[in-house]
Formats: structure tokens, C-alpha cells, sequence
């Protein structure tokens, strides 16, 4: 788990990790942002006013451009922050990172389609289940034709790059999805002007595509909202899975929310995931979920989530779902 996320780093270690790391190649504002920040001692005393879990660089900056916060340089940024920090700690104290990009079913797809029969899709850290609906956007991998739902094309089109020597499952149909659910700790509404605005804001400034792609997916799921439950996805799982149709394979899936976890709260989730029928899907960092062999055998880029189903590397994954970059088997 890098630092950025890591509660228990210093505050100017986890800004400078998520500039180096997560932010790097990535979004020129947010990487000038947390370098900045990380060697501010005065705002990084206001971050600090922050519990440790709130101050998370994505949390921060998210808030501020919630309220309307600069996207140039780090000195214009800073002085903003420090006139409104009162309204932008309550944004941050009231809120949480529940990024939504939909993008992400371009990694998920390839495992779905080689699924036979229907499917009960069940996603842990759903935020406002955007990524329940891979059955439902249009997909262009490299090197494929345009892939889409069964009742023509999307509104919400997905490009994902195919990187590597071995050829990703690409499926040459949708699969049959026939029931949708998911846990958060505090679920989102699609249906919500409030709720869609911050999944806006927890949106990258320069990645304005993923913007016009979020609010067209909202669309799409507030035509028939998935079903959400609230709480802790420990305590969750295994009731709402429970409910899954009985002749449909369930399919548990997350992407990048165990690194918010601590590890026996992980290690938790792991034990019981692979005690529940179907199967279990995994996109998180790379140090993440423990027992999963990383294969560092195959290219991948530093920012790169380990993209796993039922414990084992499948493929190393772009983490807003830009492109996929499929392991041999071992």
C-alpha cells in the first residue's frame, strides 16, 4: 500500500508519495498539488487538523474543488486553501473518497464474458454502483470491434488499450447480467444532484472525458438503481450475498478499496470471500491483498493494480480501466 493511503505515514510522506506515485503521468495538477503540499509546513498544520484517514490527498483536494478551489499552480492553490479551509474541512469530515469510473468494467469485462450462464454481480466499496453495469456501456479494446450491449450501442463508451504479448480474453458478447448489488459505507445516490457533484469533483481536473463519462453512466443507472446496502463490507458480505439468485454464478468484485482497510480487516474480508460460491474479482494495489503472487515477470507500470480472480494475477491494470496488460499462466 503506498504511503498516500497509509494513516499511519506522516502527513508531508503521504503527499509526496501520492505526487511520485499515484499522481505522477497522471494529472500535472494534483502531482504539482501534493508536491507542494508535501514541503508546506503551513498547510500541511491545516491538514493535519484532519484525522489521520481524512487526510488523504484525494479527500483533500477533492473537497477543495468542490467548493470551487483554483486548478493552476500549487502557490494560487495554497492561498485558497488557507482562506476557506473551515468549509473544506467540513466537506472532508462529512465525505469520503468514493471514486466511480466506469472505465473500470473494461478490466472487469474479460473475466465476466468467460463466465458461462447469468451472472449476480456483488461489489464491495460500490460508492454509487457505476460499475455494476458492465452489460450496459460499449467497449473498444485495441485491436477488437466495438463490443455492445445487447440492445445496441451505449451512450457510455469505454476504450481500453490491450498491452502485452499475451492476448487478453476479450468476449465476443455481453454477459448475462441478472442481478446487481452492492455494500458501502456510505452508499451514493445516482438519483442525487448532491451526491453526483462529488463523484465529479473526486474526478482528476484534466481527465474531462472521464467527467462526460461519469455523468452518462449516472443516467444509465438511475434508470433502474442498483440495490445498495450500507455498512461495513465485512459485516455485509455475506447476508447480501446470500440474496444473490440461486442459478445465476455470483461474481464478488472491488477495485482499489482494501487498501482503505487495515490488514486484519483485509485479511478478514480474504477468509470469507473464498468461502462463498462463484467467484471472487480483484483489482487493488500490488501489496494489497497478501497471497496473491505478484507477477513482476510480467511488464507493467508503477501505478498498476493487480488484477486477480479467486486469488490469483490474471493481469496488471490501468487503474482508471485505460488498458490491460494480460499474464501468461503460471
Amino acid at each position: 500500500m503506498s504511503t498516500s493511503t497509509d494513516a499511519s505515514a506522516s502527513t508531508a510522506d503521504r503527499y509526496r508519495s501520492f505526487a511520485e506515485v499515484e499522481a505522477h503521468g497522471m494529472s500535472a495538477t494534483y502531482e504539482a498539488w501534493a508536491a507542494g503540499v508535501a514541503t508546506d509546513a503551513s498547510t500541511l498544520a491545516l491538514i493535519d487538523e484532519l484525522p489521520p484517514p481524512k487526510r488523504q490527498p484525494n479527500l483533500v483536494f477533492s473537497s477543495a474543488r468542490l467548493l470551487g478551489a483554483p486548478t493552476g499552480a500549487y502557490p494560487a492553490f495554497a492561498e485558497w486553501l488557507a482562506e476557506h479551509w473551515n468549509d473544506v474541512r467540513e466537506v472532508a469530515l462529512t465525505h469520503a473518497t468514493q471514486t466511480n469510473e466506469a472505465a473500470r468494467c473494461a478490466l472487469h469485462l474479460p473475466v465476466l464474458g468467460g463466465i458461462e450462464g447469468t451472472i449476480a454481480l456483488l461489489e464491495v466499496g460500490a460508492s454509487a454502483g457505476l460499475c455494476l453495469y458492465p452489460d450496459q456501456y460499449s467497449y473498444r479494446y485495441s485491436g477488437h470491434p466495438q463490443l455492445d450491449p445487447v440492445g445496441g450501442p451505449s451512450t457510455v463508451v469505454l476504450d481500453c488499450t490491450l498491452r502485452g504479448d499475451v492476448p487478453a480474453p476479450v468476449p465476443a458478447a455481453m454477459p448475462e447480467v441478472v442481478w446487481r448489488a452492492g455494500i458501502d459505507l456510505h452508499p451514493l445516490d445516482v438519483r442525487s444532484t448532491a451526491d453526483v457533484d462529488w463523484l465529479d469533483a473526486l474526478v482528476w481536473p484534466e481527465h474531462d472525458d472521464r467527467r462526460v463519462r461519469l455523468r452518462a453512466a449516472a443516467e444509465i443507472a438511475a434508470r433502474t438503481p442498483p440495490l445498495l446496502v450500507s455498512g461495513d463490507l465485512n459485516e455485509r458480505l455475506s447476508a447480501l450475498a446470500a440474496s444473490a439468485p440461486s442459478d445465476a454464478t455470483l461474481v464478488v468484485f472491488h477495485t482499489a478499496v482494501l487498501m482503505y482497510l487495515d490488514e486484519e480487516g483485509r485479511d478478514a474480508f480474504v477468509e470469507q470471500v473464498r468461502e462463498l460460491p462463484g467467484h471472487w474479482l480483484s483489482v487493488e494495489g500490488r501489496s494489497v491483498v497478501r497471497g496473491i503472487r505478484v507477477r513482476d515477470d510480467v511488464p507493467n507500470e508503477s501505478s498498476d493494480l493487480v488484477l486477480a480472480v479467486d486469488g490469483v494475477q490474471r493481469a496488471w491494470a490501468h487503474p482508471h480501466g485505460r488498458a490491460v496488460t494480460w499474464a501468461p499462466n503460471p
